[in-house]
């Protein structure tokens, strides 16, 4: 009975977390880390952002997934930002590692620089080397997919974007990996070349930059179109104002559309992707610290132990006066 459970699991996990190509996407946005997901993001804000993240998964156990990425964008000038990103992905036997470089071009519509009305578009190139350690692999019986070395392939690809700020709102559109791109890593059996995402997010922040308290809904969406493949993520937060800057914490629902069955005595039962994610961060002058959990809810999970996150930022001043007049956290 544990080896069915086993089965049905990593076919799960494979099928909604490695299916990801590029940098997977959990809930670091979550943590004041839109860039990391929207290349329109970059320079959008009214300061500098050099971010940090490390992410592990289930700790205690051998070849867990782990993550960590490193961000900088900035404006350049009054209508251009720029951007770079560097991630470090394994999972297992596999492994990915990656570099990203951006351009965004930030439209104002408003009459002043304080009044936020703003499209952005942005356009990220990037290098992605995916690995595949074969080297403890039993090849005693013979098999023509399994050499027995690690092997490699890069390619690369682009993420295209747009967002659109307006006073407290906030939306976003972005499709990673836009080009279809053979990776040669896996048989053509196993793995299709069109590793195309589709991102859709909007917030909205409650209250005014008087307040001492502020609330954030949110929500974003996220296709495949290869597979099919959907999930939601339906997020809050909250924001306490302070003398050295600000506290914050919320809470993250992601639920996936498709899921898997499993065998559950003599019955088959099914079962989805759901993950709650709190987030704890605090912003002190111009550095940030943000902790976050996701813990999988389910039947089927590999242990309850979660999945761990922190995130390391600072806020480098720009030659902006004031931030814009606006309570809206993604770019003041």
């Amino acid at each position: 009975m544990k080896f069915i459970y086993f089965f049905f699991f990593f076919t799960f996990l494979f099928q909604v977390v490695h299916a990801q190509e590029g940098i997977p996407v959990y809930s670091d946005y979550f943590s004041d880390n839109y860039y990391l997901l929207h290349p329109s993001m970059a320079g959008a804000a009214s300061t500098n952002k050099l971010r940090l993240t490390a992410r592990q998964q289930w700790f205690g156990e051998e070849e867990a997934p782990n993550l960590q990425t490193l961000s900088f964008n900035a404006r350049i000038g009054r209508q251009s930002g720029m951007g770079a990103i560097v991630f470090n992905d394994k999972n297992g036997y596999h492994s990915q590692k990656g570099a990203y470089v951006t351009y965004a071009h930030h439209l104002l519509f408003s009459r002043s620089e304080l009044d936020l009305n703003q499209l952005s578009f942005g356009l990220s190139a990037g290098f992605v080397q995916s690995s595949l350690d074969e080297t403890e692999f039993d090849i005693s019986d013979f098999d023509p997919v399994v050499s027995g070395i690690v092997q490699s392939s890069s390619y690369f690809n682009v993420d295209v974007g747009l967002s659109y700020n307006f006073l407290n709102f906030s939306g976003h559109f972005t499709v990673k990996n836009l080009l279809f791109q053979n990776r040669d890593l896996y048989t053509e059996a196993f793995e299709s070349n069109n590793q195309r995402n589709y991102l859709l997010g909007a917030s909205y922040v409650f209250g005014n930059s008087a307040n001492l308290w502020n609330y954030e809904p949110s929500v974003l969406f996220q296709l495949k179109e290869r597979t099919g493949e959907k999930a939601i993520d339906a997020n809050f937060k909250t924001y306490r104002k302070m003398n050295f800057g600000k506290l914050w914490g919320g809470i993250s629902y992601r639920r996936s559309f498709e899921g898997a069955e499993y065998l559950d005595g003599e019955t088959i039962e099914g079962q989805v992707l759901q993950l709650i994610t709190p987030v704890l961060g605090v912003n002190y002058n111009q550095f940030l610290f943000a902790y976050t959990y996701s813990y999988q809810v389910g039947n089927i999970k590999f242990k309850d132990g979660g999945f761990h996150q922190i995130t390391l930022g600072y806020d480098f001043p720009t030659k902006r006066k004031k931030p814009y007049d606006c309570n809206c956290p993604a770019v003041n």
